[in-house]
């Protein structure tokens, strides 16, 4: 080989060497899913429709559906019908470092005529229907070895009992209320179910994940109608098509900046009826747990255009604005709604540096972090954006 072709050789190599060292680099988006129940916790049984079974197929189906996804890993915390304890199945997304975390559940009532879909994020019962679902879902533990040692302090029949021995992880709740919104309103819009709504309450399964993680409901197997449809493969095929896209959608919101790819939701549907509230303290995704009127305290520049920051946390916690208080971070703003402090890094128009602004709060540890954008000082969808 002669040195001019040697030359082209070497060069095209190397080139080729950095480009599967770029891809290589990428980094993925990590999925935990859940399956509740499973093993000798066959949770709720009707009409011959046991929950764990029902849980394990839609899970199955989501994850082969995301796993067709070249920039996700799935792991799950159980793919047969075994026993895992609660806290183990949050250790197993912890280990992995996951992004998000989803636990998939079918709900039941005695009131056999109850239907639609709920989704659940950690914090305290506010209605009676609430606290009766986590009631449910806690008492598995009772089924665990040695289950007073390991959850020491807490009792299933009383969730708020948890809380006086933890300090919630507050950074999550937000990302927590937009993945569980868009679970339900895909639910809502594709598949046309009744829309019970986002809710709060204290689920171990949940509590020990230290990612945004979600319980869902998909339906009532109580209801004669619905719980056919939970074990038809027809139902769950569409159930965990929604709730994929969802996952999605949350994945280019938070993780990817709100970048387009050209994943299109593959069910269109009319939107439901208006949410029924049959349970008085439902999160929807416009009220984003507001309790009173946002309290602004955003030093915006270019007013007339877009400003783009990050999002470093919620908290409860009012909190000096210094860098010193944020890990050196500039820029420090906030906003409060209701008892809630939400805490911003960064003020910039421009889209690639306010992204590299987001790697040095991740390098910090702000690893929940994420981009948010402003259009005349009211905040919208960075998706929305850059199309501006």
């Amino acid at each position: 080989m002669n040195l001019k072709y040697k030359t082209k050789f070497l060069s095209t190599v190397c080139l080729c060497m950095i480009v599967f060292f770029n891809f290589a680099q990428t980094p993925k988006f990590k999925v935990t899913l859940d399956a509740g129940h499973g093993g000798k916790d066959f949770g709720a049984n009707y009409h011959g429709h046991v929950e764990k079974n029902i849980a394990l197929a839609v899970v199955l189906k989501v994850g082969k559906f995301l796993e067709s996804k070249s920039d996700i890993d799935v792991n799950y915390t159980r793919k047969t019908d075994v026993f895992i304890d609660l806290v183990e199945r949050a250790n197993i997304a912890n280990r992995v470092d996951a992004n998000i975390f989803v636990s998939i559940h079918c709900n039941a009532n005695k009131n056999t005529a109850a239907h639609g879909t709920e989704t659940y994020v950690m914090g305290l019962a506010k209605s009676a229907s609430s606290l009766s679902v986590s009631r449910r879902e806690n008492s598995v533990i009772t089924l665990e070895k040695d289950y007073k040692q390991n959850y020491k302090g807490f009792d299933p029949n009383s969730p708020e009992s948890m809380i006086g021995n933890t300090v919630m992880q507050e950074e999550f709740l937000e990302n927590s209320i937009s993945l569980a919104s868009r679970i339900q309103d895909k639910f809502a819009s594709d598949l046309n179910k009744t829309n019970r709504g986002v809710k709060q309450d204290v689920f171990m399964v949940l509590h020990k994940a230290s990612m945004p993680r979600v319980l869902v409901e998909i339906g009532f197997i109580s209801n004669p109608e619905e719980g056919e449809a939970l074990d038809s493969e027809d139902g769950q095929n569409d159930i965990a098509q929604a709730i994929a896209n969802a996952i999605l959608s949350y994945k280019r919101e938070y993780f990817d900046g709100g970048e387009f790819d050209n994943e299109k939701p593959n069910i269109e549907k009319p939107k439901s009826d208006p949410v029924k509230n049959d349970s008085p303290k439902i999160i929807k995704e416009s009220q984003k747990l507001s309790i009173e009127p946002v309290k602004k305290d955003i030093k915006t520049e270019n007013l007339n255009g877009i400003i783009y920051k990050i999002q470093l946390s919620a908290s409860s916690k009012k909190l000096e604005l210094s860098p010193n208080n944020f890990k050196g971070l500039k820029n420090i703003s906030m906003t409060s709604e209701g008892k809630i402090y939400k805490y911003m890094a960064g003020n910039t128009s421009d889209y690639d540096e306010i992204k590299k602004q987001l790697q040095e709060a991740k390098t910090k540890g702000y690893e929940s972090a994420f981009v948010i954008a402003f259009k005349n000082g009211k905040k919208i969808n960075v998706s929305e954006a850059l199309k501006n």
